[in-house]
């Protein structure tokens, strides 16, 4: 498996507020590659969806969403930072970003609660830092930061290149509270009449759940979606003999709580790798898991 279009994904600056680094990577992407698509779809963006990006496959029926932005830190006073999203935070990681200034690469301290940065001068306050990337891959795995959700990101991509029908969606906020989805549930109900989504997003390795063993179906988290609509994916899941486990949480959330939220009758399901290490600089998922998650992905989009 090829893993060097996650690679570039997982490096680059793109926390909550500032997806549009990626989305311009990612237009670059479309452009360059979507000639050897399968279906050549419509490419929507523009001031209308901010830093989003919609792909538009044929007559759609079903969308997927996959969120862009990243955790990290926001420069505060003096060598304070804010948290963005929820970053597990320890001293000694290695925090990278720029200024007016220029380039920075520092070191976050965490003490009691309390979090800041050594550096050599003082950074530009609202600078926003992000893990420093350190890709690491061995036979049956790989580790680094912003797997979550770069690496839905890169399942959304992939799946571009076979799909004859659908919405693709890169959507913005997710780590740090969402905001970006209402306007695209719009226009995916009221223009195309698509009223069911797939969450490409990266869940947790717990008790339950085990790396290895193929993509994780979340039956609920702090959200509920429809449960007809779960057991349709799961019968599916089932009949296509690809590894998956199931996952029932009571916390957690991703871009499906606002699809639920939103005035519009949508279903949802959360369906991705799951990964150890979340939200640290060594974030871990298995190659099998990864590769169960872009085969799902293209079955279900066949099927639904």
């Amino acid at each position: 498996m090829d893993l060097s279009l996650l690679r570039d994904l997982c490096s680059i600056h793109a926390p909550c507020g500032e997806e549009a680094t990626l989305a311009e990577y990612l237009l670059r992407y479309i452009k360059r590659n979507s000639p050897r698509w399968k279906v050549q779809p419509k490419v929507l963006v523009g001031p209308q969806l901010q830093d989003c990006i919609m792909l538009v496959f044929g007559n759609p029926r079903t969308a997927v969403l996959a969120h862009m932005d990243s955790i990290g830190f926001t420069v505060r006073y003096q060598d304070q930072l804010v948290p963005i999203g929820g970053p597990h935070a320890e001293t000694g990681y290695i925090l990278t970003g720029k200024d007016r200034l220029g380039p920075i690469e520092c070191q976050l301290v965490e003490d009691d609660g309390q979090l800041s940065y050594r550096f050599g001068r003082a950074i530009e306050r609202g600078t926003s830092l992000v893990f420093k990337p350190n890709w690491r891959e061995e036979e049956d795995s790989i580790q680094c930061c912003y797997l979550d959700n770069r690496l839905g990101v890169f399942n959304a991509l992939k799946l571009c290149e076979t799909l004859e029908n659908g919405i693709i969606c890169f959507t913005a906020w997710e780590e740090h509270g969402g905001g970006s989805v209402p306007i695209l549930a719009r226009i995916m109900y009221e223009e195309y009449g698509v009223q069911q989504a797939l969450i490409s997003d990266i869940t947790w390795v717990t008790e339950g759940v085990h790396p290895g063993k193929g993509v994780v179906i979340s039956m609920r988290d702090r959200n509920i979606p429809r449960r007809s609509w779960v057991n349709r994916i799961i019968a599916l899941a089932q009949e296509s003999g690809i590894d998956y486990q199931l996952e029932v949480e009571g916390g957690g959330s991703s871009d499906g709580r606002e699809l639920q939220q939103s005035p519009y009758p949508f279903d949802w399901c959360f369906i991705g790798a799951p990964e150890e290490g979340v939200h640290s600089p060594d974030e871990l998922v298995h190659k099998h898991d990864i590769a169960c998650m872009l085969q799902l992905y293209q079955h279900l989009m066949e099927k639904l």
